[in-house]
């Protein structure tokens, strides 16, 4: 018996038809299954149909599970053009055998008619959870573990969409997720989505479905690992801590000096009954934003220019310099670098909502916009479809992860160029 059973998509495009008769030729391959909604004219040795629903639902993965034999699956999410690079195959068996990782992926080239460019993707962690993790478009499972973490936490849920994604959270429970550090592989893409168009799908009302789905299997993982919170909303405590002012806008900034500029004036030219200051963290700029800065901060005296210590701060350390800095107000208020307020009234509306109803953190709306300001796809983003980020967000502040004051985040418009 061969190691591996290659699971991918129908195979209507060409190219991708192309892919898998590659893998077919491989001595460590014993069958590929082609996953279709409908019957398909499949002329590749070593392959079959499997009439189904999505890859990454139920009833599909069960299916596929119920029917191989092999210790691996060699999964392809996606019909992509995939040029596989000589003992690519061995080089993921030599890994998931040496490191008895339950799943493999590893680093890629993107192709095109310019040549090469390397893919590196990130390491998976213990919080690497997100739904849309990228693991590039090979990914190799042990069928050993698959069948373990499933005995251990229960089946695949009757999900149409979060199949993949339940199986893996599974997996990582107890096995390691290897990241191979070298592109095995090249991928010509076509008609992909754009950057833009890709950040802001899950507020798709379309895909609104998926969204409960991803949010249903991942309140489950929190369970399994004993990491979940029950709800238990209520209303924030009055304090009597003093703080400079009432509220801090805070600006994490690295290398913006097309717009930073405009951001701080904008956060600066808020209307309040209250007084309030602007944090703007630079994380070690090389462009210019240090030195416009500068200049700003010697104008506003409420304009408070951090620039820290450390060098190996994300946008998170870099939020938490302003939440603990001396001048940091009893609300921090978020605004990007690439942002605009909406109006001149949007901090006092912010704030007089914590105030009246307790509120532990308040999230407005944005709209993303061009250069000229000029409104672009998807225009307003008022997150009524309650997206799973904004409720995880919403809940980290209400259980006090933030140390200092209260959270909100801006009525803003949005520069398209950052997306």
């Amino acid at each position: 018996m061969k190691p591996l059973t290659v699971v991918g998509p129908s195979i209507s495009q060409a190219f991708f038809e192309q892919t898998v008769l590659a893998l077919t030729k491989s001595e460590l391959v014993e069958e590929v299954l082609v996953v279709s909604q409908g019957p398909v004219d499949l002329k590749i040795p070593k392959s079959r149909i499997l009439i189904g629903g999505s890859l990454a639902s139920h009833g599909t993965l069960s299916q596929i599970l119920s029917e191989i034999n092999t210790k691996y699956i060699f999964f392809l999410p996606k019909a992509q053009q995939i040029s596989i690079e000589p003992k690519a195959l061995e080089r993921f068996l030599e890994i998931a055998e040496s490191t008895k990782a339950g799943l493999v992926y590893s680093e890629f080239y993107d192709e095109n008619e310019r040549g090469k460019t390397l893919h590196p993707l990130n390491d998976y962690q213990p919080g690497s959870v997100r739904d849309d993790f990228d693991f590039g478009a090979m990914i190799l499972s042990s069928v050993p573990a698959i069948r373990k973490a499933l005995k251990k936490y229960g089946d695949i849920p009757a999900v149409k969409f979060a199949g993949l994604y339940d199986l893996r959270l599974k997996i990582s429970i107890d096995y390691p997720i290897y990241h191979l550090k070298e592109p095995l592989y090249a991928v010509t893409r076509a008609n992909e989505p754009s950057r833009r168009e890709k950040l802001f799908a899950y507020l798709d009302p379309q895909n609104q479905a998926i969204q409960k789905e991803m949010e249903t299997v991942f309140t489950d993982y929190l369970k399994k690992i004993e990491a979940y919170l029950p709800s238990n909303l209520k209303g924030v405590d009055e304090t009597h801590e003093f703080f400079p002012v009432e509220a801090s806008v805070v600006i994490p900034v690295r290398d913006r000096r097309e717009t930073i500029a405009e951001a701080v004036r904008s956060a600066l030219s808020q209307e309040t009954d209250f007084p309030f200051n602007v944090i703007v963290v630079d994380n070690h700029s090389t462009d210019g934003t240090t030195l416009i800065l500068s200049d700003l901060s010697g104008q506003f005296s409420n304009l408070k220019h951090v620039v820290p210590k450390r060098t190996d701060l994300g946008i998170g350390g870099c939020w938490n310099e302003a939440l603990q800095h001396e001048a940091c107000g009893r609300y921090a208020v978020q605004l990007d670098s690439d942002d605009l307020y909406s109006s001149t009234r949007s901090l006092q509306k912010m704030v007089d909502m914590l105030h009246q109803e307790r509120y532990a953190m308040v999230i407005g709306s944005y709209t993303l916009v061009d250069f000229r300001l000029k409104e672009i796809p998807p225009g307003l983003i008022d997150h009524a479809n309650g997206p799973i980020r904004m409720v995880t967000i919403m809940h980290y502040a209400s259980t006090g992860s933030v140390p200092r004051g209260l959270s909100t985040q801006a009525s803003c418009v949005k520069s398209g160029f950052s997306m």
